[in-house]
């Protein structure tokens, strides 16, 4: 890969939007959810250019299905991601020289990376993360923004920013102190030891495992649970949940007075209550 034009950022736009580039990302729709799997299991499903911008264009085409109610995201095994691309960062080290320098990259993290993140957090989708392997770096990152982690017994945790010299990226320094505190977050950090799936659920880093047969039927049961749901009810709530994570109590308390007065206007509010009046199931 060269940056003729001086830009590593321009070079990986265009190698990610190439027509002939090789399918990186598949999609699978079955009714109101769809399976997304990163695809290049050779490479662990490393985070290329293609597969970032393939990825990021196939959840964008998914958030925007109003009929969509929840997305699971996997990889081909034996891994879920390992995270960015090495080739990547050696052509970014090369051209740090630059006239745009790190700022150059920057917009790689922010608008490519951190657009994923961003589009996971702010989807009114539901975003499950299978972990069928190893999920590290910005992989992991992604993971973690979903709304929900279901991993295999296969998964392993593999935190490496710190032997890369890189600090936690892309949301994960927010997720791993909301679930370890400051101080466990740190450890987490230094140790940079990987984390087998029956530690991370102790942890609180995922919140099912299972055999590695059962894992997207597992993750098709969370799907089922939201399917059940009036559609906006779990809508609400993951903005409501995620706003109060950084609210105070007071300022979740008056969250939750100003959303809750919509979902008595709901028909399925007034029918559930009229089920129940009348002893009904």
């Amino acid at each position: 890969m060269t940056s003729e034009a001086g830009s590593v950022y321009r070079t990986m736009i265009a190698e990610g939007d190439d027509p002939d580039a090789p399918e990186r990302v598949r999609v699978q729709l079955r009714g109101d959810r769809a399976v997304v799997t990163l695809d290049e299991p050779k490479r662990l499903n490393v985070l290329s250019a293609p597969l970032v911008r393939q990825l990021r264009r196939a959840l964008t085409e998914l958030d925007a299905d109003p009929d969509l109610r929840s997305v699971i995201i996997t990889g081909a095994d034996p891994g879920f991601s390992a995270g960015g691309d090495l080739k990547m960062m050696r052509e970014a080290v090369e051209h740090r020289d630059s006239p745009e320098g790190g700022a150059d990259v920057w917009r790689w993290i922010r608008r490519e990376f951190g657009g994923i993140g961003r589009l996971i957090a702010g989807s009114d989708t539901l975003f499950v993360a299978a972990l069928n392997g190893a999920a590290a770096g910005v992989g992991l990152a992604w993971a973690m923004t979903c709304d929900l982690i279901i991993a295999s017994e296969r998964a392993v945790i593999v935190p490496a920013f710190g032997r890369l010299g890189l600090i936690p990226e892309v949301g994960t320094s927010w997720a791993l102190t909301r679930r370890l505190g400051y101080q466990g977050a740190l450890a987490f950090y230094l140790r940079g030891e990987h984390i087998d799936a029956h530690t991370a659920l102790r942890l609180g880093l995922v919140q099912q495992v299972v055999s590695h047969d059962e894992l997207l039927d597992a993750a098709d049961d969370w799907c089922s649970r939201v399917a059940e749901m009036p559609p906006h009810a779990m809508a609400m709530a993951k903005v409501l949940l995620r706003g109060a994570a950084d609210a105070s109590w007071n300022d979740a308390l008056t969250l939750e007075e100003f959303a809750e007065p919509t979902c008595f206007t709901t028909a399925a509010f007034a029918d559930n209550v009229h089920r129940m009046l009348d002893g009904r199931r």
